[in-house]
């Protein structure tokens, strides 16, 4: 019997969205966000520890987490293009409660990251300074003030025209692609110099098993399997604008192929940039890809590529603040959170979101580097508790993402197969794959500490695992427990109902 269309889950943010944001983002612009989201080119320096065998890893990885999201999110986001992603995806397929903690644990990890981009700007200043035989942002408080100032433009740029923003956005996306080049030529460099390489290449450090035994005999150089799959988030993240995106199908198409060509290309390039060229006991596991450049070219262009990069996590914060934003921005309009945070402001864009996002980084912030780590306190512990137990959460929503492409078939099959352009297997394969990893990414994080020197025993940095992650599932399911409450009689009920139509653009929603 032929399937036939089956109603779907109505929702005020699909009708409400189209109206009031620009459709403005072309296939490039996509690309470049997906870059931008995805591709943390200091993870290449913080690999280096495990010695050739990360090549293994960053392979292993690409093919169970980074191909497979890519299928998996084509197909979603042609079935349902509309603002949110898995947010809106997840709702379709499994139904309202489902669809906003997926949207809730997805954009949880925001503000952290927010936060992580000023750091790394306040790293790579440093960098510029050590290169340069000045000692610069040694406290923690001025390091706090870089961070502020970081998340602070990136709110100005978020509430500017989309167009603009994206302008500005894209112009860095050539200089972030001249310093990824330049990190890898540092080992070509190295080598024509007639140096041996500086990290051993041999067969047998090609083995993904090696080194001690951690709890349950996994073996420690494992862990950084989990760490390629962790550099790898986001890949959805792009449409979350997906009412804001021209040329649909083929937008998406474009962004999913060259966005993972070049995180892969880039990703393998610089890893071995990097091992060429620095010896692994003298490497920065941040800024080690302007390290290198220095070490094989020259102090100058050492400082140019970590002024480079300092320009592109600076840009990268941007990106985050209105790509998640626009996951607060669908939950205002569907009034799971207050009505406020689904409004625009003249420029189109979400700006109440942006605001509420940003004050929440700052918090963070605040904590992290003027309270904790007052007077000389140890912010690292604190931080990266937050970044691991976080990164949890965000690994946790993608294995949501991955497993939506199964219930994305049961609750509407009629559209699923009008959407389809790869084999049912492929699908099928991808999720499941892709949904294992994920758990798996996840379990090992809880076999060592991201930070030693902060957490003394497993059992302790456990604690703080298990506590960031429980309390976020209870924050995202109370959330939405108490807009079940403020939204009975509303018209957003109504119109889920299929009882009402949306007010127009002026309706509540826009400015």
């Amino acid at each position: 019997m032929q399937a036939t269309r089956e109603p779907e889950r109505a929702m005020v943010s699909e009708q409400l969205a189209p109206v009031l944001v620009s459709r403005t983002l072309g296939p490039f612009d996509l690309v470049v966000i997906f870059v931008a989201i995805v591709l943390f080119i200091n993870n290449s320096a913080g690999v280096q520890f495990a010695g050739p065998a990360m090549f293994p890893y960053w392979i292993l990885a690409f093919l169970t987490f980074l191909v497979t999201g890519a299928f998996v999110t084509a197909q979603l986001g042609r079935m349902f293009p509309e603002e949110g992603s898995i947010y809106v995806w997840t709702h379709k397929a499994l139904g309202p409660f489902w669809g906003f903690l997926a949207g809730f644990l997805a954009w949880w990890p925001g503000p952290i990251v927010m936060v992580t981009a000023g750091i790394l700007v306040a790293t790579f200043l440093q960098q510029i300074g050590a290169l340069a035989n000045h000692s610069i942002l040694t406290k923690n408080w001025e390091v706090g003030l870089v961070v502020l100032a970081v998340m602070w433009f990136s709110a100005a740029m978020s509430l500017l025209r989309m167009r603009l923003t994206q302008n500005y956005v894209n112009i860095q996306f050539f200089f972030y692609a001249a310093a990824i080049f330049l990190i890898g030529l540092a080992g070509v460099v190295w080598l024509a110099k007639g140096h041996p390489a500086a990290n051993s290449f041999a067969a047998a450090n090609w083995k993904p098993f090696l080194g001690d035994k951690l709890v349950f005999h996994i073996p420690a150089n494992l862990t950084f399997f989990s760490f390629a799959i962790l550099a790898l988030l986001g890949i959805e993240t792009p449409l979350n604008m997906g009412v804001e995106v021209k040329g649909g199908e083929r937008a998406i198409r474009t962004y999913l192929i060259w966005g993972c060509i070049i995180v892969m290309a880039a990703y393998l390039w610089t890893t071995w940039g990097n091992m060429v060229s620095v010896p692994v006991g003298k490497v920065n596991g941040t800024t080690g890809g302007a390290q290198a450049v220095g070490a094989a070219m020259g102090k100058g262009l050492g400082i140019a590529v970590a002024a480079i990069l300092a320009w592109v996590f600076l840009t990268a914060c941007v990106v985050y603040n209105y790509a998640f934003a626009r996951l607060l921005f669908v939950s205002g309009l569907e009034r799971r959170l207050p009505h406020q945070v689904g409004r625009v402001n003249r420029n189109k864009v979400p700006a109440n979101a942006v605001i509420l996002q940003t004050v929440l980084a700052t918090l963070i912030a605040i904590l992290i580097f003027f309270v904790i780590g007052r007077g000389g306190g140890d912010a690292n512990k604190p931080f990266f508790a937050l970044y691991a137990g976080l990164t949890i959460v965000w690994c946790i929503s993608t294995a949501i993402l991955f497993l939506d492409v199964f219930f994305a078939k049961r609750a509407n099959p009629v559209r699923f197969e009008e959407a389809r352009r790869a084999p049912l297997w492929v699908l099928y394969v991808s999720g499941a794959v892709g949904s294992v990893v994920n758990l798996v990414a996840v379990f090992l994080i809880f076999t060592g500490t991201w930070y030693p020197p902060g957490y003394k025993t497993l059992a302790e940095w456990d604690w703080w695992m298990f506590g960031i992650t429980a309390a976020s599932a209870i924050v995202g399911v109370s959330i939405y427990l108490i807009s079940e409450v403020t939204r009975r009689g509303t018209d957003v009920e109504a119109i889920e109902e299929g009882r009402a139509v949306p007010a127009p653009a002026g309706g509540g929603a826009g400015e």
